[in-house]
This record gives structure tokens, C-alpha cells and sequence, in this order.
């Protein structure tokens, strides 16, 4: 038998091989630029970065700006990092309970108001937020990006109190594609007589930093601006018979949206229970039941993509609901709980 003892113990003794610093870089030089030349695997590794990693990449070489602002990463990214949830009096509620994500924030004490802050609108992944709510007119206006903790102050409209007192709506418009700086679209009243009012709009953009006179005025009998949705590039309110107009803000122009059905065939205000939009569809839902009735069925309608209309997605009979969930009565207040849904609805929030 030979013996390998020997050869065995000095095999297990033979010093091994070190890199030194230089080689070490090498490689590491030469993994970096196997990975920066590959674009697919480039992708799958920006994309489980938090987006202040995101945001501070794009200031690198050209090559990874033009990667990071590419169409095709944005949808995915932001499908990523969607947190569908709600924050009812600064408590976030998940959607999904079993696996629920970080809130992207546990309260608006982003900047120090005395009159405190509340959310007016949430738009992709932005927050257009406002103090003093009692008076629209006069508050002051954030937009709060819960992702990277920036906001910024919008300046007041210009021309003093006289002028800010009129104002009877404010929105938000942003989206990574067709909106890549915000914009706030604001209506304010000019005249009023006994029949219709005289409005206007004005936009600030975040790109000019200025308030701007858009060259649309129109008027209307008893207008309410409800629920400012931003959608397909446009800045809609909820449809009712009275007002179910809708702002394209890069073409600034003023169209009619199309009214369901039954609102149109009822010629009445049936309650608008929700209008917002959710995973790029935008949603209203209504009452179904004749006013002298109870509140028994809702209609969830989804607008087509090309404004020309709304279909029936979902009937939802309240009744069927409450046998299915007990605890549930007639009584709960569920226009007080979808106005809570189309305000502080976070399924288009982003979180790190």
C-alpha cells in the first residue's frame, strides 16, 4: 500500500495563492464593466434600489440617465413600489393585511404649519397637500414627495387676498411619461350673476416656478369641483348632471366628459361615492337606488381610454354584503368612507 499520509498533510499545508490589491481591482474593474455593458442585467439591479439610490444615479454617466429615465424601467419600477393603502387620521391601513408594505410616511409633519396639514390629492407617487382647509382660498399648498421626504412650498397666486378668495378649485397634474414636471391647475371665480359664473384657470409648473393665465375662461350654472382626479393627461372632477367637464393640461383645453347611463337618463344628482383613479383607470362609483329609497346597490363604473365613455366594471348589492360580513350594518356611513377613498387613497404612492 503507498503511503499518502505525506503527500496528503503537504498538500493541505501549501500555502494558498493571495491576489494582490492590484489584481483584486482587476477583476473588480472587470465584473463592473461585464455588468454596466449589460443592459438587462443593469435593470434587475437598479430595480431593487430605493429611489433616492434611483435618483441620485441619474447623475452619472449618460448612458445609465438614458437607462433610468427609459419608459420601459419606469412601469416597472413603479409597479415595484406600489403601497395600496390608506391613512385614516394619520393611521395607515394596508390593503393587503397579509403582506403589508412599509407606510411611505406616519404623518404630514414634513414642514413645521401651526395651522397643521391634510392631504387635498395624491397623484403618481406625489402629494399635493394644504393647511387652514376650512378656506381653500387661503390656505398654503405643498407638494410632498413621500418617497425622497423633498416638498416644496407653492408660491401664492399673484395679485394678494382679493385674488386668492377666488379661488374655487385646486388640483394636481404629474405623471413620469406625459407630466414629467408637476403642474397645479387652479379655477377661480371672475363674475358671477344670478344665472352663471364667469371662471378662469391658471397653472404653475414646477419647470418655471411661475404662476401662469391659461386663455380658457367658461362659465356655468352651479358648478362644484369635486374630487380633482388626474388622468389620461387631463385634470377631471366627478361627473354630475350639472358639471362633467374635464382640462387636458398640455393642450389647455376644456372637454365634456360623457355621463353614464343612468345619470344621464335620470337628469338628477344621484351621490357620487368615489371618483379616483387606481393601476392607470379611472373609476367612479355610484348609487343606483331612487333618493327616497335606502342605499341598497352600487354601480362601479370604468371610463374608457379614449374619454368616449363609461362601462359597468362591477354592481355591488349592499345587501348581498352585509349577510356575507355580520358585523357590517345598513347604517354605516359610506358616503363619509368613499370620500375618505377618493381623497387618501395611496395606491399610486411610492415607498423606499
Amino acid at each position: 500500500m503507498v503511503n499518502t499520509r505525506g503527500k496528503i498533510r503537504r498538500t493541505q499545508n501549501t500555502p494558498k495563492t493571495r491576489l494582490s490589491v492590484e489584481e483584486t481591482n482587476y477583476q473588480s474593474t472587470q465584473s463592473g464593466a461585464i455588468i454596466s455593458s449589460n443592459d438587462d442585467l443593469l435593470t434587475e439591479i437598479l430595480l431593487r434600489l430605493p429611489v433616492s439610490s434611483i435618483l441620485l444615479f441619474k447623475s452619472v454617466p449618460k448612458h445609465w440617465r438614458l437607462l433610468l429615465s427609459h419608459t420601459h424601467f419606469i412601469h416597472r419600477y413603479d409597479k415595484l413600489l406600489k403601497s395600496p393603502g390608506l391613512f385614516l387620521r394619520n393611521v395607515y391601513v394596508p390593503f393587503d393585511a397579509e403582506n403589508p408594505r412599509t407606510p411611505p410616511f406616519h404623518s404630514l409633519d414634513f414642514h413645521p404649519d401651526p395651522r397643521g396639514i391634510t392631504i387635498v390629492q395624491s397623484c403618481n407617487g406625489l402629494l399635493l397637500c394644504c393647511s387652514n382647509r376650512e378656506r381653500i382660498s387661503v390656505g398654503t399648498y405643498y407638494v410632498f414627495n413621500p418617497s425622497t421626504k423633498q416638498y416644496a412650498i407653492i408660491p401664492c397666486l399673484p395679485g394678494g387676498y382679493e385674488v386668492r378668495n377666488t379661488v374655487r378649485f385646486m388640483g394636481l397634474a404629474f405623471h413620469r411619461t406625459d407630466c414629467v414636471h408637476y403642474k397645479l391647475v387652479c379655477i377661480r371665480s371672475l363674475e358671477s350673476d344670478d344665472e352663471e359664473e364667469l371662471f378662469q384657470i391658471q397653472i404653475y409648473s414646477s419647470d418655471t416656478r411661475e404662476w401662469r393665465i391659461c386663455p380658457v375662461t367658461f362659465r356655468m350654472d352651479c358648478p362644484v369641483f369635486d374630487m380633482g382626479v388626474y388622468w389620461n393627461g387631463a385634470i377631471h372632477w366627478a361627473p354630475s348632471y350639472r358639471n362633467h367637464l374635464y382640462f387636458k393640461t398640455e393642450a389647455e383645453q376644456l372637454q365634456t366628459l360623457p355621463l353614464p347611463l343612468e345619470m344621464a337618463a335620470s337628469k338628477s344628482s344621484r351621490t357620487t361615492m368615489y371618483f379616483g383613479e387606481s393601476r392607470g383607470h379611472l373609476h367612479l362609483i355610484v348609487d343606483v337606488d331612487y333618493p327616497e329609497t335606502s342605499l341598497n346597490s352600487l354601480n362601479v363604473y370604468e371610463m374608457l381610454s379614449d374619454h368616449s365613455g363609461w362601462f359597468v366594471k362591477y354592481q355591488v348589492h349592499l345587501p348581498e354584503l352585509w349577510d356575507a360580513f355580520p358585523k357590517m350594518t345598513s347604517n354605516i356611513n359610506y358616503l363619509v368612507i368613499f370620500k375618505y377613498l377618493s381623497k387618501l387613497s395611496l395606491d399610486n404612492l411610492q415607498v423606499e
